[in-house]
């Protein structure tokens, strides 16, 4: 298939997002292009916080490569964040000229003006002026950013159109065939993989990760000149609203950003719209072992067996999961030498192949599986797909995953240390699960730094047992993030509330940091993982660890 000309994503006809005050971001899809009226539907529920959608533009002009005097200027507010510096780093490879800002410098914004990025620290509308008195062609922007930003302040007054990240997304990968991952959790290294699978299996895709990819040579992007473009879909900011894929992934479905939604039906509902925008033709893969995810196209109940009731006359539905109910589904996981784990292949109960994977967990086990369902999907012929499974196992038990996914941060004597992510009840058990298929027998101390207020008091309970699976936790005090403390809680109220393991209240990560060092310092060779979770700054004290340890002890 010859892929599809892209075209500039400045000059695709207008179709923007403007994101409601509960968000932060309001109004600014409402733009000029070329000084023409916008016409928009507002469909924003006040209990769901959805985005008013701008459907069409009356009379727009598309400005034609040739008529352009220049390179393209695009400026990214909020720049160092997972996103943002993913479509940067996009741009610049497409041959934009490329421009950003943050608040604080990161290794992000490193590769960016390595690559030949401005990128500025602090909010300034000097970023937006060269000498030559030329301004950027737009400005795109987080969601962590506020409205009352000075930047977009500015550019507003001058008449720069502002694009919130999921009217930018909509824009440049209107021209592909878009393969859109997306769920609770999961989908970052689901994403990862695919994308580094369908690489190395020659397919010249585009790709954009919300993660660091050790094995991407831009680490969170791939540029190709292919029809194909892999998207970690994300749902926080309902910036995946701004995409119509040709496939659509859904990993699970969980309440995880409690500040954006009231409540997993709340999730369910804006899933069940980021779905409705599946081109007619394309594909759906699905999670069948996830009840949300099910509920999305039928409502079912625990019994029920998804190949047989999912149905959808506008795209075909494909179902993965441990369950043999499933289209594609795993049978005789174990644990293999490399730390991961190997399974039989089986779609409709036919064994296909012997998976093996270096990164451990059950989750990774689904995660894989909805690469393979995926990239089944993708091929027309399954005589051709059947052809390629070497090259697919090959490279899937070649990807070592993502960044801040139970990475290792080194091993010093007995201490083995660990870092990962994981911020929400489900993903520490699942974490925790994957530390004990690797050190079943070793004393695992888990180091955790609840992230945001708002998440702590929703999710409190579930918390507390999320942690059978350690010996030790050390609870830290809350990461605010983007919050203030409204509810009056402190990581002393999860700490008190754990059940099961031991747990304390360190309330510093310095503190942290200081007792660590003492305790393995006295006991040195005694087996023992250190694993920091959270979405914060908690990162900072494996590495931190390490080489304290290592100056100590060797």
């Amino acid at each position: 298939m010859e892929p599809p000309a892209v075209k500039s994503p400045l000059n695709y006809p207008a179709k923007c997002f403007s994101y409601s005050p509960a968000i932060m971001l309001t109004n600014r899809g409402q733009m000029l292009l070329r000084r023409r009226k916008l016409n928009y539907v507002r469909t924003a529920s006040l209990a769901l916080k959805f985005p008013a959608v701008i459907k069409e533009c009356e009379n727009c002009e598309a400005i034609d490569a040739s008529e352009r005097k220049k390179k393209e200027w695009i400026h990214f507010v909020g720049v160092g964040g997972c996103g943002l510096s993913a479509l940067a780093m996009l741009a610049l490879k497409q041959g934009y000229e490329v421009s950003g800002s943050d608040i604080m410098w990161n290794k992000a914004m490193d590769a960016l003006r390595e690559a030949g990025a401005r990128v500025y620290t602090g909010h300034s509308e000097l970023s937006l002026r060269k000498h030559n008195g030329s301004m950027p062609d737009a400005l795109v922007v987080s969601s962590a950013i506020c409205e009352d930003n000075v930047e977009i302040l500015y550019a507003e007054s001058v008449g720069v159109p502002v694009y919130e990240r999921g009217a930018w997304l909509g824009r440049i990968t209107e021209s592909y065939n878009l393969i859109a991952v997306s769920g609770s959790h999961g989908k970052s290294t689901t994403a990862s993989m695919l994308a580094y699978v369908l690489n190395a299996m020659g397919n010249d895709l585009t790709a954009v990760i919300g993660a660091w990819v050790p094995q991407l040579a831009e680490r969170n992007i791939i540029c190709g000149t292919g029809g194909n473009f892999v998207l970690e879909a994300d749902e926080y900011d309902c910036c995946f609203l701004g995409v119509t894929p040709r496939i659509a992934v859904v990993t699970n479905i969980d309440w995880e950003h409690v500040d954006i939604f009231q409540d997993e039906e709340a999730v369910k509902t804006i899933f069940r719209k980021f779905i409705g925008q599946i081109k007619v033709g394309g594909h759906l893969i699905l999670c069948g072992d996830s009840l949300g995810a099910c509920s999305l196209v039928n409502k079912m109940d625990s019994d029920s067996d998804p190949s047989s009731i999912l149905r959808n006359d506008a795209f075909q539905i494909s179902t993965y999961g441990i369950s043999s109910c499933n289209d594609w589904h795993p049978l005789s996981i174990s644990p293999n030498c490399c730390g991961g784990s190997d399974y039989k292949l089986f779609h409709k109960r036919h064994h296909i192949a012997d998976i093996s994977l270096q990164i451990p967990g059950v989750h990774n086990v689904l995660n894989s599986l909805a690469v393979i369902a995926t990239i089944h999907a993708l091929f027309a012929d399954q005589k051709k797909f059947l052809s390629s499974m070497a090259y697919l196992k090959l490279h899937m038990q070649i990807f070592r995953g993502v960044s801040r996914r139970f990475e290792k941060i080194g091993t010093v004597r007995g201490c083995h240390i660990y870092d990962d992510y994981a911020h929400h009840p489900t993903e520490i058990q699942a974490v925790l699960q994957a530390a004990r298929q690797i050190f079943p027998f070793q004393e695992l101390i888990v180091i955790f730094q609840p992230h945001t207020y708002s998440r702590l008091a929703a999710l409190k309970d579930d918390f507390a047992t999320a942690f059978t699976n350690a010996n030790r936790v050390v609870i830290t005090e809350i990461y605010a993030a983007r919050e203030r403390n409204l509810w009056k809680i402190s990581g002393r109220d999860l700490a008190m509330s754990i059940v099961g393991p031991p747990s304390e209240f360190i309330p510093t990560l310095i503190q942290v940091l200081e007792k660590l060092v003492d305790q393995i310092s006295k006991d040195p060779d005694h087996e023992t993982v250190i694993l920091t979770l959270g979405a914060g700054d908690i990162t900072s004290v494996g590495h931190k660890l390490l080489p304290e340890l290592q100056q100590r002890l060797l």
